[in-house]
């Protein structure tokens, strides 16, 4: 059995002190407002949400007035109610992110500490989450990954609770469902099919198949079953009627070397049932999703990446889950409540890692794993700093710690080494200059999120002095104070220092993404035509819609008064689906439809990219505004 032996003191609720005060600062003061919305699935997924309160319909999801029927609702209800609430803005489309992320920070603290029976635990695990790398920069997107995180941590942590029990507590397992079932609504299948898989197989490893069966029996599986149907139930069935099957959905056919399906036509549109669950969930993970619009990230890497949105706690990583006790387990032996615990959170780990090793993936598909790993490292690091005060001889977890101490001041070094490097071989750019003129283009590298970083070299370096700095200061100074107080048996003050030089990592990445954003946004674009624009007036872009989608949101397109943007050639991804169905707006252009348009009395803004040809137009073409590699132009001169 698991055991809750959290001390009662006034520390932990100091703790939680320190922790909001820093998610303040970090997720929900200046970094709601800058930088603006980023094109693709930032702004897509915020116009989606205001697009909820436009059109008063909370079941059927839309993005520029076509039907987005691929995403669960969950994100898009809090982003509108936010709107709601606040106005539609910036900081408003991003402060539900934020607040899932403090609510995901004070649960971590909870566990770590109750699972542990250790304050520090607690503290360290909430601090290693609010200072990773992947869990800030993957809320800089509104994606809903972090809110997968959440409801994951707070479902093992409902089921870890029913472990203490000798009868699990009815409240408990109908909290799990629930947990379960908001999943869903997150995130879709993956919400109940994450825990389901951790929960069964840490009771085979710890109880048998008997046992399990047993247990399961004792989880109250009727009414739990009613809990999560009650939640998850209504806006699936509300929003299949709202979208019901037309035509069939279509067969598998090996053409060309691969499977692929026939995509619909105008009056056969597969219904959401079929697209939703079998499309975007099941085909999308076989890689036989259609639209195939999407690129997957390599299995090395995506392993790899763990090391990365870990970092820098990622050193203690090998460890931590070194006190895994897979061998025990494996072997049928007793587990102490110590061990059950590591168990669980190292199944926990591995079922979303080793579940996306098989199918297409993302680099932020890690993240749901993360908050076990935390709570793995968390554990250790209290132990290590228990031992160092309880011995006066090193034992080998604070010899342990020691040395990695030392691999971190090198590695701490060497990143303050090169962030010197590009600090005095690079130059400020001059006043006004596109930082899109001084990149290299490397287009194989934009299936990853944050890909167009990749295309920094040295002289577009000289842009983000001021970040250099800050990150030379902050790995050399927390990883060097690391080392020299762990070399004096002080752990823990380690550890802080540690923790303060991941933070000030943080507002480096902040300031660079601040300072790359207009290669990343449409947003001054929008701001430059917003003063002479009028509802009549046609915005078109040139490409996939997701490539200027801040516009839409900027801009307010599609309102009462003013139609939605229109595409040219761009009939792809994310619209792709809807745009078959009968009530979808007539958007989507071709060159031979914007050449009539253009010699027309009808105002046109042309948004295109610069790396693409300009399509061939009819007529004069007026330059208006450019910025980020992007640029707009008119049929009609600018009048003022």
């Amino acid at each position: 059995m698991l055991t809750d032996t959290a001390p009662a003191s006034a520390s932990p609720r100091r703790n939680r002190l320190i922790l909001v005060a820093l998610w303040f600062f970090f997720y929900a003061s200046f970094t709601l407002l800058t930088p603006p919305l980023l094109d693709d699935a930032d702004s897509v997924h915020s116009e989606v949400a205001r697009e909820m309160l436009v059109r008063h319909d909370w079941v059927t999801l839309y993005a520029n007035g076509i039907r987005y029927l691929e995403k669960a609702p969950l994100l898009y209800w809090s982003i509108a109610a936010s709107f709601k609430v606040f106005g539609v803005h910036t900081a408003t489309a991003r402060l539900p992110l934020a607040f899932t992320v403090l609510a995901l920070v004070l649960a971590m603290e909870a566990f770590g500490r109750r699972a542990f029976g250790s304050t520090r635990a607690g503290l360290y695990a909430a601090l290693i989450l609010l200072s990773s790398f992947g869990i800030f920069i993957f809320t800089r997107i509104t994606i809903p990954d972090v809110a997968v995180c959440l409801w994951l941590t707070l479902a093992m942590l409902c089921y870890w609770k029913t472990e203490a029990q000798e009868r699990p507590s009815r409240l408990l397992c109908w909290s799990f469902a629930a947990c379960c079932a908001l999943n869903v609504l997150t995130k879709g299948l993956i919400g109940i099919v994450f825990p389901l898989l951790i929960v069964l197989a840490h009771l085979l490893l710890t109880r048998g198949l008997r046992g399990t069966l047993l247990r399961l029996r004792q989880f109250f599986p009727a009414s739990s079953l009613i809990v999560f149907l009650v939640i998850a139930a209504p806006w699936h069935i509300l929003i299949a009627l709202a979208n019901p099957t037309q035509g069939h959905p279509g067969h598998l056919a090996f053409v060309h070397g691969h499977w692929s399906v026939p995509g619909p036509t105008e009056g056969n549109v597969h219904g959401w049932l079929w697209f939703y669950f079998v499309n975007e969930q099941v085909l999308r993970y076989l890689n036989l999703r259609v639209p195939r619009d999407y690129d997957t990230v390599p299995l090395a890497l995506f392993w790899g990446l763990l090391l990365v949105w870990l970092m820098p706690w990622s050193a203690y990583l090998f460890k931590a889950v070194a006190t895994v006790p897979w061998l025990k387990s494996l072997r049928r032996q007793l587990l102490d409540a110590a061990q059950s615990t590591r168990l669980l959170l190292g199944i926990w780990a591995a079922v979303p890692m080793v579940f996306f090793s098989f199918s297409t993936r993302q680099e932020y598909y890690v993240l749901p794993a993360l908050p076990a790993l935390a709570l793995l490292i968390a554990a250790w690091l209290a132990d290590e700093a228990d031992e160092a005060e309880a011995f006066t001889v090193p034992n080998r977890l604070v010899v342990a710690g020691q040395r990695i101490s030392i691999v971190l001041l090198v590695l701490g070094s060497i990143a303050a080494l090169a962030a010197g490097f590009f600090i005095l071989h690079s130059q400020p750019p001059a006043p006004n200059t596109d930082l899109a003129a001084m990149l290299k283009q490397n287009p194989g590298d934009y299936a990853l999120s944050f890909g167009h970083f990749l295309d920094l070299d040295t002289r577009a370096m000289g842009a983000f002095r001021t970040p250099l700095i800050i990150t030379a200061i902050a790995l050399f100074a927390g990883t060097l104070l690391n080392w020299l107080l762990r070399r004096n048996y002080k752990p823990h003050a380690a550890n802080l220092w540690l923790a303060g030089g991941a933070f000030g990592f943080l507002l480096a990445a902040h300031l660079g993404l601040q300072i790359f954003s207009p290669v990343l946004t449409s947003y001054k674009l929008a701001m430059a035509i917003a003063p002479e624009l009028k509802p009549d007036d046609l915005i078109v872009i040139d490409g996939e819609y997701e490539s200027g989608s801040t516009l839409g949101f900027y801009l307010h397109r599609p309102a009462a008064d003013a139609q939605p943007i229109h595409i040219l050639n761009g009939r792809s991804s994310n619209l792709w689906y809807g745009s078959f169905f009968p009530d979808a707006p007539h958007i989507f252009e071709t060159d031979a439809s914007l050449s009539l348009k253009w010699l027309g009395v009808r105002r046109i803004f042309l948004w295109q990219d610069l790396d693409q040809p300009v399509p061939k137009l009819p007529g004069k073409a007026f330059f208006i505004a450019q910025s980020g590699g992007k640029e707009i132009l008119s049929n009609q001169p600018n009048p003022f």
